[in-house]
């Protein structure tokens, strides 16, 4: 992957863009349709391709991979007819005689890279967008995940044109190389730390960004929480892909009285899901790399293990692991932990947890467990990206629903409609007849003072 070879890449995606044929809506759900019946056909390598990436089951990859994009693409084809509509709005009397409507057009060229967590979910279900809204794409594959990063690039290939839709595979020098080309608009899944280097290569062209992030999400668990089900949904969210997710449960709060009853139910939690070894069962993913290894099992040393922490470095195995006694100034703390590690703090005041959330970075999403006027009150003490009461995860499961960070945790939003309408331009038209020409707006102004009073 030379500079040339990039730039003749991108390039190429621009004379594509400059045919207008993307503009069509009957072309862009030819598109949408070739698309889904290119995942189908996929789909059972992709199966065996997420389970030698991550040790992935085939059910969990069609939740929270395969299925995901497909409902995506069918919302799209379902609604793009209505979404690329001219949207007509009022004129005000100061530009009478006109009509006003909104133009839905798209961007031009976008350049999409994601992350290794959810390699297929999180590549694609950003390119239907990109294809409903009438863009070209760049697609950026991460190399953590290889077995996936190409069948996805077998399938786009065969399936797209390499000028309308190209996969481009590498590394971070080859992440250099597509930075330093203009693109119209680029959509970014990963670390605050590498979306901050995306961002500072966009600001030199003022390209436009989605940045979809991550950070340390927090969950809290009251006392009037239902603890059996808290403590299910908890493990749930927190070992799915053994939490390699940017919006699993990061760390937990809970409430002393309440602490000891939460970790019984955890376990039987994590028995019900995996037996009595998790390691043997079918269900539970590895970490990712033999670097991520290293960083996750370093943050075993400091606090009391509850269950868990047995590893196993050459299968990339951490079980999931509870640690109780957890002090905010220690490693697991500081940054996402990004593994099926959870570090538990303890309160008896929620003005407590209040403060601590405030007083750090913005998280992704949030976790609330309580009653529901309590959740509404913490809720409006707080911001998040998204948040769920009494659940984790499942806004996410929602499409209808925006997915984005805030502050650190990231910027812009999609999914369905806020998919399309991230790679579009909302274009604002007067179109001012002829018929009448107001003549107060011209020098020397005649008649402006009578108008005042209507325009104050």
């Amino acid at each position: 992957m030379t500079p040339d070879y990039i730039h003749a890449c991108v390039q190429g995606h621009r004379d594509f863009f400059a045919t207008q044929n993307t503009k069509s809506v009957a072309f862009r759900k030819e598109q949408l349709l070739r698309l889904r019946t290119a995942i189908l056909k996929y789909e059972k390598p992709l199966y065996e391709a997420l389970q030698a990436d991550l040790h992935k089951s085939e059910e969990e990859a069609f939740l929270t991979e395969i299925s995901i994009v497909l409902q995506e693409i069918k919302h799209h084809l379902r609604h793009i007819d209505r979404w690329a509509k001219p949207q007509r709005v009022g004129s005000t009397l100061a530009i009478l005689p006109s009509e006003s409507y909104i133009i839905t057009e798209p961007l031009g060229v976008a350049l999409i890279m994601a992350p290794w967590n959810y390699p297929f979910n999180l590549l694609i279900c950003p390119l239907v967008g990109a294809i409903s809204s009438g863009c070209c794409a760049v697609l950026k594959p991460s190399p953590y995940t290889p077995h996936t990063a190409a069948v996805m690039e077998q399938m786009i290939s065969e399936t797209f044109p390499q000028n309308y839709i190209s996969v481009v595979q590498g590394d971070r020098h080859v992440n250099t190389l597509l930075l330093a080309e203009r693109y119209d608009i680029i959509f970014f899944t990963g670390s605050p730390s590498l979306g901050k280097l995306v961002m500072e290569a966009a600001a030199k062209n003022l390209t436009p960004c989605v940045l979809e992030l991550g950070g340390k999400s927090p969950c809290i668990v009251d006392k009037e929480a239902n603890i059996k089900i808290a403590a299910r949904r908890i493990m749930w969210g927190k070992t799915i892909n053994a939490g390699q997710t940017c919006i699993a449960p990061d760390y937990l709060f809970v409430h002393e009285s309440v602490k000891a009853e939460l970790f019984v139910e955890m376990k039987q939690a994590i028995r019900d899901f995996f037996g009595e070894n998790p390691e043997t069962s079918p269900f539970f993913p590895r970490i990712v790399n033999d670097k991520a290894m290293e960083r996750l099992l370093p943050l075993l040393q400091q606090g009391d293990i509850v269950f868990g922490g047995e590893n196993n470095r050459a299968e990339r195995y951490i079980a999931p692991t509870v640690i109780d006694n957890v002090q905010p100034d220690f490693a697991i703390m500081q940054e996402e932990i990004f593994g099926p590690i959870l570090p538990v703090l303890t309160f008896n005041d929620i003005n407590t947890v209040i403060n601590y959330v405030n007083t750090h970075e913005k998280p992704l999403a949030f976790y609330y467990f309580g009653n529901h006027t309590k959740a509404k009150a913490v809720l409006a003490q707080t911001t998040s990206g998204g948040a769920c009461v009494n659940d984790v995860l499942m806004h996410i499961a929602n499409p209808k629903l925006p997915f984005g960070g805030v502050g650190n945790s990231g910027m812009g939003q999609y999914h369905h409609h806020e998919s399309f309408i991230a790679f579009s331009n909302r274009r604002a038209v007067v179109h001012s007849f002829n018929w009448f020409d107001l003549k107060v707006k011209y020098v020397p102004f005649k008649g402006l003072k009578p108008l005042k009073r209507f325009l104050k």
